[in-house]
């Protein structure tokens, strides 16, 4: 599929690279266009350009930049946006007295602001679970198993898209249904994140399905 990406930094090459790699067309999009080459370079996408460029380039749209400016940045692109499947992977985390914690409060997610900020796109949340390293492996899979990567949304055929896509990287879609249940997603990669941080493995704390 055409994927656009907005922004340069350490998500959107991991990302990017990931489909390419899965044989996507991809174009890579910044407010510096020579950060925007670099980054092309980097996943190997054969076209580069501005963040309008990108918006417009693709069915599928990535949002790969901070959750503070992520709603205002789609909301800037809105019309261009419109009908398109736009994919939200930030985790809008900080450091606090108590842990990790929501810059949101939990009581909404940065998808919900960024399909408020563009309402006429479809805003799906997804691959905010995993550091961008997981996305450089060919085929991520632990003990024997593809990763599997939660993701929801309100609009049936974006969330086909997305499951596509995932497929196509080699690892498992997890549907957790509308975007309401991005702040969800939200939170469980700031308990993961805070987890990991102190040295734990979060995974451990789950017992398989068949023993829940």
């Amino acid at each position: 599929m055409r994927i656009g990406i907005l922004g340069t930094g350490a998500m959107a090459t991991a990302l990017g690279g990931a489909w390419v790699r899965a044989g996507h067309d991809v174009l890579v999009g910044g407010r510096d266009r020579a950060a925007a080459a670099a980054t092309a370079a980097r996943t190997g996408a054969a076209k580069d350009g501005t963040l309008a460029d990108a918006a417009a380039y693709g069915e599928l749209v990535l949002v790969a930049v901070p959750a503070g400016v992520a709603p205002q940045l789609v909301n800037g692109l809105a019309a261009v946006l419109a009908g398109r499947t736009v994919v939200d992977c930030s985790n809008p985390v900080e450091p606090g007295d108590d842990g990790l914690t929501l810059t949101t409060g939990g009581t909404t997610s940065v998808a919900r602001l960024m399909a408020d900020a563009a309402p006429d796109a479809h805003v799906v949340k997804a691959f905010n679970l995993c550091h961008d390293s997981i996305w450089t492996l060919p085929r991520p899979a632990f003990e024997g198993t593809p990763l599997a990567v939660p993701f929801c949304g309100d609009d049936p055929n974006s969330l086909d898209r997305i499951a596509a896509l995932i497929t196509s990287m080699g690892c498992t879609p997890m549907p957790c249904g509308g975007l309401s249940r991005a702040v969800h997603i939200e939170a469980t990669a700031a308990f993961a994140i805070g987890v990991w941080w102190s040295g734990a493995e979060p995974r451990f704390a789950f017992p398989t399905s068949e023993r829940a």
